[in-house]
């Protein structure tokens, strides 16, 4: 008995030591869009950008990676998880240094869709790894990895932030940023898990409907996604230009956004575990839309970059559940996952070019509104997450077998 269970855990070790590297590659992808999200008004300085200009700029990231995401299940498919998790990885973090170096709005837009290409296909490889992990360990781990992801773009913001109130180039700065993300997203992919398909395996389709059973799911991910694109993209800029705040205090809502993400997600599979999914999304929507609110109604930056925190909090788990959510909602969860996460990435494009349009025509307060009413979308939807019978409060079975994934690991 000895024996069995010493061998037990040393099966297990690979397993563990990988999901501390790919618990790093999330962090080094977060750290990318924090760096580059609190570069934005200089950006749009330097180019002499209108809000409409800005937005339609900041789409094309959601244009690329929803175009290319379907690409990444290929390239692992041909080349492994690790090798193809190593490649798109180091693109998407060095091409961190083209954006601000675009020198008009449509050199910009070309940039940033080859950059939102890169980070779509990196970030479905490394959820893919985070997910296999999770079936080998047999408990959810998914929350704490995006909880990574939120402490990378926390890291980057405040780099961000520091290099703002220098009033650093942004040039520098993320030349600088991108070499140094380059080489430990190079050194953390080394450790992940190998993983590969079997010879007689079908490369997984280019495209994937969503199923009917995923489509309500998707529409809750669509509201936190959102909510969380148009903070990320457009918080440093409301405080800047609807309440005429410095560029270091605009930056700094952007790390105070991303540290309540940060937070939340790293104790989120524990509070799912104990409140359930449900009651864990409801009570974020809450708190999202109270935020929201504050957002609105703020006549200067300290309730304003309250409100941000607020709704960072609030939606941080969202999207980590509704993936959960779309693999147990019908006989093919790869393919809801995928419709789930298509759903998600529309989010994204829709968002920036939204925000910027809606306050084109009006103003940034009234586009946070949209947000707003969105967050409550939340509270509505949050039952679709439910937790069937016969598996955790977070989702997982509680007996997962490793032994039943047809992935190699070397």
């Amino acid at each position: 008995m000895g024996r069995l269970k010493e061998s037990g855990a040393s099966e297990m070790r690979p397993v563990r030591r990988a999901r501390i590297a790919v618990a790093a590659v999330f962090a080094v992808h977060g750290a990318v869009t924090g760096n580059f999200a609190t570069r934005i008004p200089w950006v749009q300085e330097r180019l002499d950008l209108s809000a409409g200009q800005l937005g339609l700029a900041l789409a094309f990231p959601a244009i690329g990676a929803s175009v290319a995401m379907p690409l990444a299940g290929r390239i692992s498919h041909r080349f492994g998880a690790r090798a193809a998790l190593r490649g798109l990885l180091a693109l998407w973090t060095a091409w961190l240094v083209m954006p601000p170096l675009a020198p008009g709005l449509v050199w910009l837009c070309g940039a940033l869709l080859i950059f939102g290409a890169t980070a779509g296909m990196s970030d479905v490889a490394m959820n893919a790894l985070g997910v296999e992990i999770e079936n080998r360990l047999g408990r959810s781990i998914m929350s704490g990895l995006h909880g990574m992801w939120s402490v990378g773009a926390l890291t980057g913001s405040a780099a961000g932030t520091v290099a703002a109130h220098a009033e650093a180039d942004a040039r520098l700065h993320l030349a600088i940023a991108a070499g140094v993300l380059t080489v430990l997203g190079a050194v953390a992919c080394h450790w992940v898990l190998d993983l590969r398909s079997a010879p007689e395996e079908h490369p997984p389709p280019r495209f994937a409907l969503p199923p009917r059973s995923a489509l309500i799911i998707g529409a809750v991910g669509f509201c936190a996604v959102f909510a969380e694109g148009a903070s990320l993209d457009w918080s440093a800029v409301y405080l800047r230009d609807a309440l005429d705040t410095s560029p270091g205090v605009a930056a700094a809502c952007t790390t105070v956004f991303s540290c309540t993400m940060a937070g939340a997600r790293l104790v989120g599979d524990a509070v799912v575990g104990r409140f359930g999914p449900v009651r864990t999304v409801r009570t974020g929507g809450v708190l999202a839309t109270a935020g929201g609110i504050l957002v609105v109604a703020a006549s200067g930056p300290a309730l304003a970059i309250a409100g941000f925190g607020l709704i960072g909090l609030g939606i941080a788990v969202v999207v980590p559940l509704a993936f959960a959510a779309a693999g147990r909602s019908g006989p093919a969860p790869s393919q809801a996952i995928a419709g789930v996460a298509t759903i998600t990435y529309t989010s994204g494009l829709i968002a920036p070019a939204a925000m910027g349009s809606i306050a084109d025509l009006t103003s940034l307060t009234i586009s946070f509104c949209l947000v707003t009413t969105l967050t409550l979308g939340l509270v509505a939807g949050a039952g679709v997450l439910r937790t069937p019978a016969g598996t955790d409060a977070t989702g997982s079975a509680p007996h997962s077998d490793p032994s039943t994934s047809r992935a190699t690991l070397s």
